[in-house]
């Protein structure tokens, strides 16, 4: 009869421990950053709490991608962890095996004295067993044993006699006890809870049969491994902390060599930004001469030849200035004279002979524009040498343009252009008003010009951060190459083509050296026999950065022909 099976105990596995403004200097005459589609914007309020949440998710990655030191320090510690981690559960399986393993046999080993203990104890007994007589013999067995054991007798009958505080049914697995009853002659072990006194704790299960005259008895012994188990989580302890402490200072360390490794590498940005800044004399200091200190000399080699190259260049520039100036200057006086002998010849043009009249007229027109000309060259000059400032004066942009469409007026008849304003209201802004006029007036003349007569759109917008205005034509246009080079200076698309309103050919170059002062942006679309636009974006207030333009600078009767990537250019 197989002894009665015992609830299956509780079991608790081992543990383990465990982003402009774009400078002046680089702003393209025919590129700026799109505009959002006009009329599809999300509302501001959505579109700024978008962009918190975006700034928000994005900001561990711009840190990690803008700090060597961050990313050096995180991968020393991720690969320390994981070497560190694999040590550990490889030397902590060890000590467990070597432990457990230990403890086990020498529970087998004191199994089995006691075990021989039990069947001398009842070689002579009869059939009968007391409970006293039982108790007595599980005391001398459990005395025999070096570590605390409890001990259970099953028998046949049903019966269990057990040491006291022992819980059976939650100490002895079910499977042991099917084999005790299958196997009787053989000794069974298998690790286990311990149950007794209300505390579990990690031990060792052993059973075996015995025979009792004609009748078997079934021994259970349980002995708790609680030093063990406490051995082990001591050990783990260790290991933890040892594993904290080891990341620990590989990350302290590696943060170290990484500033020590950092540190001319910064010095090598601070001074590449010092001689971009325009501080020619900085240098590196030279300390050894290992790579970073070769780094450094070759650094310092750079930032002298660029010294002098600069200098030569600033040379240069000055020279030509001055030569400028003093040409310009000098044919001043010549030309004010050929100035007054062309009036007093073309005032009397109608007393001489055809073709004395039209010299007259003929060196009247040239004159005119080799002022234009030396003028121009004058501003250019100015430019060249950063001579030029702002003169910024509160204005209404709308009725600027509508001063300059006016000025143009009998210009525009005489070419049969008609010109027409679109203006939504007011656009109060701060900019110099000579040179956003002349602006006006330059881009005015070509459309006239260029537009084959047909008419001339002008659209004026405002938003909190800036002013624009588009000037719209539908003339001969221009293709993509060509639209590299409009503000090249002298440079024509057509030379064959005659100038009927006298043109330098300095006007977009100075337009766009005027847009680049004020920190603004001038764009310019175009396609041959369809026309052209040419966008000009300014801050209300010199203190605003242009971020967006409130016009499109594909024209609206074009739109629809562009690609949707192709509807705004970036620089």
């Amino acid at each position: 009869m197989s002894p009665e099976r015992a609830a299956p105990p509780p079991t608790v596995a081992p543990t383990t421990p465990d982003p402009a403004r774009p400078p002046a200097g680089r702003l393209s005459a025919w590129t700026a950053p799109p505009d959002l589609p006009q009329g599809r914007d999300r509302p501001r309020d959505e579109g700024a709490r978008w962009s918190r949440w975006a700034a928000v998710a994005w900001a561990p990655l711009r840190w990690w991608r803008s700090s060597l030191t961050l990313r050096v320090v995180a991968l020393a510690i991720s690969g320390s962890l994981l070497v560190v981690a694999a040590a550990s559960a490889f030397l902590l399986n060890r000590v467990t095996d070597g432990i457990i393993v230990r403890a086990q046999e020498s529970v087998l080993a004191d199994a089995d004295q006691a075990i021989v203990s039990i069947e001398q104890s009842l070689a002579g007994a009869d059939q009968a067993l007391t409970t006293g007589r039982m108790y007595d013999i599980a005391q001398a067995a459990i005395q025999r044993m070096e570590g605390e054991c409890y001990i259970s007798f099953w028998t046949e009958s049903g019966g269990i006699i057990s040491t006291a505080g022992f819980d059976v049914a939650a100490s002895l697995p079910p499977p042991l006890i099917e084999r005790v009853g299958e196997q009787p002659t053989l000794v069974h072990a298998t690790p286990t809870r311990v149950w007794a006194d209300g505390r579990g704790l990690p031990g060792q299960a052993v059973g075996t049969a015995v025979r009792v005259g004609a009748n078997s008895l079934a021994v259970f012994f349980a002995c708790p491994l609680e030093r063990e188990a406490q051995t082990l989580g001591d050990v783990r302890t260790a290991l933890v902390i040892f594993s904290l402490a080891l990341v620990l200072g590989v990350g302290l360390v590696s943060f170290a060599v990484a500033r020590l490794a950092m540190r001319p590498i910064r010095a090598a940005r601070l001074a590449a930004e010092r001689l971009a800044a325009g501080e020619l004399t900085e240098r590196m200091p030279v300390r050894g001469t290992d790579d970073l200190a070769r780094l450094a000399v070759s650094m310092n080699h750079m930032a002298h030849q660029l010294q002098s190259r600069i200098r030569d260049l600033e040379q240069l520039s000055r020279l030509q200035h001055r030569f400028v100036s003093d040409v310009s200057h000098e044919l001043r006086t010549p030309l004010t004279t050929v100035r007054l002998a062309a009036d007093v010849l073309y005032e009397g043009r109608g007393d001489f002979k055809p073709i004395a009249a039209r010299s007259a007229v003929l060196l009247h027109r040239e004159v005119d524009r080799f002022e234009a000309l030396l003028a121009d060259l004058l501003e250019i000059s100015r430019f060249d040498a950063g001579a030029a400032v702002l003169s910024l004066d509160e204005i209404d942009l709308v009725e600027l343009v509508k001063a300059e469409i006016t000025a143009l007026g009998q210009v525009a008849q005489k070419a049969g252009v008609a010109i027409r304003l679109q203006a939504d209201g007011p656009a109060l802004c701060q900019v110099d008003v000579r040179r956003v006029a002349r602006l006006l007036r330059n881009l005015l003349s070509n459309a006239i010009a260029h537009g084959e007569g047909r008419p001339i759109n002008v659209t004026v917008a405002a938003d909190e951060q800036c002013v624009a205005f588009a000037v719209r034509d539908h003339g001969v246009g221009f293709t993509l190459d060509e639209e590299k080079q409009l503000f090249n200076r002298f440079w024509r698309a057509d030379p064959s083509r005659t100038r009927s309103i006298g043109g330098t050919g300095l006007g977009l170059a100075i337009s766009q050296e005027d847009v680049r002062l004020h920190q603004g942006w001038i764009n310019v679309w175009g396609r041959p026999e369809r026309g052209a636009q040419f966008r000009v974006t300014l801050p209300r207030r010199p203190d605003e950065v242009v971020t967006r333009s409130p016009l499109p600078l594909v024209p609206s009767d074009a739109a629809a022909d562009e690609p949707a990537t192709n509807q705004d250019k970036t620089p």
